[in-house]
């Protein structure tokens, strides 16, 4: 059989191509120019200890043998993870289909109106569910949507409340652990003060700026809180509810009782558990405080031809602009799992979501009664799907009938929890009857032949209004049907699978396909989070081995997977920097130096995790300024805790200075903290571990091929040195994470599992050489194109020898001048050309971020130069006086099919020039189905659900629009 052949697979120039561009970019050969590049300081003195890379077969069968150690029990345990029933034609046709996991965030949103129009669902499905106005279009689980609530709410204090030092939050006592864990975290460095109590007894006052409780509650009882919503408002409070979205297609909405924020997790609709994650957590709220949202937010616009038009709307970027001052660190959701529950809504619509949560709710009346006729005693008095049973007498008993049975119920000191959910079944329910009636007589035996029983939910509970009353929630309920609505949204969009996406910053490389298989495995996605470890061992077998492989990678000491995106990363890292410098009783080390071209994440993640952000500052080379940096590091010497840094920089070049970095701020007392985006031009070449930096997230989603997804998932675990490994996060629930563990970042203890084994993949079928190679390849990738673009683009930033690391910045600053056009034009017009285009005024205003990546063919990296150099001619144009400045070809982009094939073409160039401007424009042409969106309009006139297409026309609110 033949081994060791998926390096060839998944680097795109061929062998004799490399010899051409070599000669291109005036270099002997590989190893010349990554000399030329990498400094020698920095450079590995032996190969990465790894084997070497298997075939795609070969890794199959390894991962089929890996998944057979995880049990696959019945699992009633709860507390927001359920098993559900993922439609096929969703998992076919979304999950499955690199159209829709291979697309980048949309940021682009004339090239994204699909997966923009999916994520409007997503919203509208929340705003309908939980009564509220306005939803963002996800978050990473539920337990980060409590606490970024609970920092909405603290940062929308009013002026008295801020003035008297309200710092006080009331968390009930009944919320998940592991979302109370995640609340722990965020509230400890931002001096927010949590008390804990029974909101029945609980006395709310005007020292507390907020509260949260859950709904159906930790043990599955619901309850009346509208009293408490009244006494939070009385005194200015602004009141949280984390609830199940199932349960409100039954239960009141929290819209309806005195909700001001709705927390939780879309997960029960289509999506595996995949033992943690990812999951679309999602905060629905109302007007009042859409200014104060974290996420993204899909709103509506129009283009300019008047056409209606989605896009990401207020905090898009909001990280970039506001840095330090952001109210939140989150700059990703999780678009593909939103998509996928949008989908689940769009598929079975009102009726089939009423008839599946009357489905679980009477299944679980139905055990109830079953069980009380054995002689148990079931307490919750109202419930949704979750059964209380207190008063056994013999709960070992019960627990060894369970598993011998292969059924998980969630166990309390002296109760049993059991969750119902959708798959459940008659037979099911039968099962766990019989391992009670073990318990009371070996004979004993109950048996139902029909589960139809009455709600036991009181009128006053009960929900009466409607809900998913538009259009798309009404129209696509055959899978015929359902097939072509998501065929039409995939093909509005520009996927990996359709071109280059060369965003810099961004890795958007190759997503292997055999590293998707296991994504639709059961052996990996109904792993509950919280069942008994030696039901998981494949998954922590996997977990462990893709942590040795890591470790090898970065030279770091250990890892922690509970991070699940770059984001939170960067969070957790500097957490465990805090918990560090606090152990040693260094309280007072809160200064974190950061460079000013750092990613936006890195002074907002700061911020969160308690530490006071000093900027430094950059050269005109784009260098960090050694001076200005050794100026504040001794300013702040005594009160240093850490520096941010991004290696190569930001600015896309290996400074030779880094090491000089790391022996000023160690030698200060400081740790240092390494951004893992650039990891890519580190692989095998140098790490992390070998340059000096004490911890640094990786971006499994980058780097390790994990798939964009549109916009989420993401996985940012962050690895760590010796003397930093006993602070690795932990968890209320699953032993995780070091000996003196900091609380949880996330919900799950290892994060987004199910998405592991695609990183996993990559390593094994590449190998250590294969990784070495891969970045080899994708700086000669990105130096060919600097090589032949920068006559007509500038390369902002180069290294000593002019060579630039993995990506580059083109300077379009000077277009602004000479032919009234921006970046953002170029990146328009690219569009008609069929690119996404490079990454837009980040880290510098006027310019373009370019990276390659290794996966790239020859062939596509030219076409992307004919297409540049062609925009540069048509720039030229402008500039010679020869068309007119306002209306161009350039600034009109994009052009529409629709505008193309109008009856009127009052444009002072033609029709093939505007939409196929070179020759091969026509082979495989992508259409942009809208034109050049109005985001002015858009956030002036804001409304984020989906209506009927008419009513875009006129002007309202949400609140009119929800009235509609």
């Amino acid at each position: 059989m033949i081994t060791n052949n998926f390096e060839a697979r998944h680097i795109g120039p061929r062998a004799d191509e490399v010899a051409l561009m070599l000669k291109k970019v005036n270099a002997n050969s590989l190893d010349q120019l990554i000399d030329e590049t990498v400094p020698a300081s920095l450079r590995l003195a032996k190969p990465l200890n790894l084997p070497d890379g298997i075939n795609e077969y070969e890794y199959i069968q390894q991962l089929k043998e890996i998944g057979s150690k995880n049990k696959l029990f019945k699992t009633y345990i709860g507390m927001g993870y359920y098993n559900t029933i993922l439609p096929a034609v969703i998992q076919r046709n979304l999950l499955e289909n690199a159209g829709w996991y291979t697309a980048y965030t949309p940021y682009q949103a004339e090239i994204s109106q699909g997966r923009l129009e999916a994520l409007l669902n997503f919203q509208t499905m929340v705003s309908d569910l939980t009564a509220m106005p306005l939803s963002n279009c996800s978050l990473l689980d539920e337990g980060t949507s409590a606490a970024e609530a609970m920092i909405m709410s603290f940062n929308a204090r009013s002026r008295s409340m801020v003035k008297s030092g309200v710092v006080r939050y009331f968390v009930d006592n009944e919320i998940f652990p592991q979302t109370k864990a995640v609340i722990e975290t965020r509230a400890n460095p931002l001096g927010i003060e949590l008390v804990y109590g029974d909101f029945q007894t609980f006395i709310y006052s005007d020292e507390y700026f907020g509260a949260i409780v859950q709904y159906p509650n930790n043990k599955g009882e619901v309850k009346d809180y509208r009293l408490f919503a009244e006494s939070i408002h009385q005194k200015g409070g602004i009141f949280t509810v984390a609830a199940d979205l199932m349960s409100l297609v039954l239960l009141t909405p929290p819209g309806e009782w005195g909700a001001d924020v709705v927390v939780g997790s879309s997960q029960r609709f289509g999506v595996p558990m995949g033992y943690g994650g990812p999951h679309a957590g999602f905060l629905a709220t109302s007007e009042q405080y859409k200014r104060n949202m974290p996420g993204r937010i899909i709103g509506v616009s129009k283009d300019a031809q008047g056409k209606t038009a989605l896009r990401m709307a207020l905090q898009t970027r909001e990280q970039h602009i506001k840095r330090e001052k952001a109210t939140s660190n989150i700059c990703t959701a999780q678009a593909l799992l939103a998509s996928m529950a949008a989908m689940y809504a769009v598929y079975h619509g009102p009726k089939g979501l009423k008839a599946i949560a009357s489905d679980i709710h009477q299944n679980a009346v139905a055990l109830a009664s079953g069980l009380e006729i054995l002689g148990f005693k079931q307490i919750n008095k109202i419930y949704f799907d979750t059964l209380l049973i207190e008063g056994i007498e013999n709960m070992e008993a019960i627990r060894e009938n369970a598993e011998e049975r292969e059924i998980n119920f969630r166990y309390f000191e002296k109760a049993i929890g059991i969750s119902i959910d959708e798959t459940t079944s008659i037979d099911d329910l039968n099962d766990i009857l019989e391992v009670f009636a073990l318990v009371i007589d070996e004979n004993e035996s109950i048996a139902m032949d029909e589960e139809i029983a009455e709600s036991i939910i009181p009128e006053a509970f009960q929900r009466r209004s409607a809900f998913l009353q538009h259009p798309v929630f009404n129209s696509y309920h055959s899978e015929t049907e359902m097939m072509r609505y998501l065929k039409k949204l995939e093909i509005k969009d520009l996927a990996l699978n359709r071109s280059m996406i060369p965003l810099g910053s961004c890795t958007m490389k190759l997503n292997p396909a055999a590293s998707m298989f296991s994504l639709s495995w059961a052996e990996f996605g109904a792993i509950h989070p919280f069942v008994p470890m030696d039901q998981a061992a494949g998954y922590l077998e996997l977990i462990s081995d893709l942590e040795k492989d890591l470790c090898e990678i970065t030279g770091f000491s250990a890892m922690s997977f509970q991070p699940n995106s770059g984001a939170s990363g960067e969070y957790a890292g500097l957490l465990v920097i805090r918990a560090y410098h606090q152990s040693r009783g260094e309280y007072h080390r809160t200064v974190c130096l950061i460079p000013s071209s750092a990613h936006g994440t890195n002074p907002a993640s700061a911020v969160m995790a308690g530490f006071d952000v000093v900027v430094v500052k950059a050269t005109d080379q784009g260098e960090i300024d050694m001076e200005d940096l050794k100026v504040k590091a001794e300013a702040h010497k005594e009160n240093l805790g850490a520096l941010m840094i991004t290696y190569p920089s930001t600015h896309g070049v290996f400074e030779d200075t880094v090491l000089e970095i790391m022996d000023i701020i160690h030698q200060l007392g400081g740790q240092v903290y390494m951004d893992g985006a650039n990891m890519n031009a580190q692989v095998g070449l140098t790490h992390p571990g070998h340059i000096g930096a004490d911890v640094c997230h990786l971006n499994l989603h980058k780097t390790f091929a994990i798939p964009h997804g549109g916009g989420g998932p993401g996985v940012g675990p962050i690895g760590v040195a010796q003397h930093l490994v006993d602070f690795l996060p932990g968890s209320p629930v699953v032993k995780a994470g070091g000996a003196k563990a900091i609380s949880a970042v996330s919900s799950a203890a290892f994060g987004s599992p199910s998405v592991l084994p695609i990183s996993y993949a990559y390593i094994k079928l590449m190998g250590g050489n294969g990784l070495t190679n891969a970045t080899k390849m994708a700086i000669l990738n990105a130096n060919y194109l600097k090589e032949m673009i920068q006559d007509d683009f500038p390369i902002l930033y180069t290294g000593k020898n002019k060579r630039v690391a993995h990506e580059m910045i083109l300077d379009c600053n000077k277009f602004s001048q000479t032919a009234g056009l921006q970046a953002i034009d170029i990146a328009k017009r690219l569009m008609d050309y069929g690119f996404h285009a490079p990454t837009v005024a980040f880290p510098v205003h006027g310019t373009l971020m370019v990276e390659p990546t290794e996966s790239e063919p020859l062939f596509e990296l030219n076409r992307f130069l004919d297409a540049m150099h062609q925009i540069r001619a048509e720039i030229r144009a402008i500039e010679n006086g020869e068309v007119d400045k306002e209306n161009n070809v350039v600034k009109n982009a994009p052009h529409t099919a629709e505008l193309i094939a109008s009856e009127n073409w009052d444009y002072p160039y033609s029709r093939q020039q505007a939409a196929f401007p070179r020759p091969w424009s026509n082979e495989d042409k992508y259409w942009p189905p809208v034109g050049k969106i109005d985001d002015a309009y858009g956030d002036r006139n804001l409304f984020c659900t989906c209506a009927p297409i008419e009513n875009y026309d006129a002007k309202f609110s949400i609140s009119t629009l929800k009235k509609k």
